[in-house]
């Protein structure tokens, strides 16, 4: 039953993020809005986290098999995409290697200053 019930509170945020889609001019994707709610309602505490981990953990770990139905529309587009095969193989990769450089700039530099925050911390409480 909590599965359920997280999956659902899940598929209402991805509701709503399609209705904003509707609604709104702006060339967002669903997707995005639904997350953005996700994420801003775990910040502001408004949807506690153990509403929606194990559902999301469940998710995360089947991701791989939602791909499939993406490669096989891939795969029966193959005329039309071999064309332009080779551009777009240079641009995922390079645009991957760019993701994969910020990324990694990003979680060094939150690590760093988490590293730094608890040195204060720690070195205030001593004082």
């Amino acid at each position: 039953m909590k599965y359920l019930r997280q999956f659902l509170l899940i598929l209402l945020i991805s509701f709503i993020g399609e209705l904003l889609h509707e609604v709104l001019p702006l060339p967002v994707p669903a997707s995005v809005y639904g997350f953005a709610i996700l994420f801003i309602g775990l910040l502001s505490g408004v949807i506690k986290l153990a509403h929606v981990k194990d559902t999301g953990k469940l998710l995360i770990e089947i991701m791989p098999v939602m791909f499939i139905p993406a490669g096989v529309g891939l795969l029966e587009s193959w005329p039309q995409l071999s064309p332009i095969g080779v551009p777009v193989a240079i641009i995922t990769l390079v645009s991957t290697v760019v993701v994969m450089i910020i990324s990694g700039k990003i979680t060094q530099f939150v690590i760093h200053k988490e590293a730094q925050r608890k040195t204060a911390s720690s070195q205030t409480k001593e004082a």
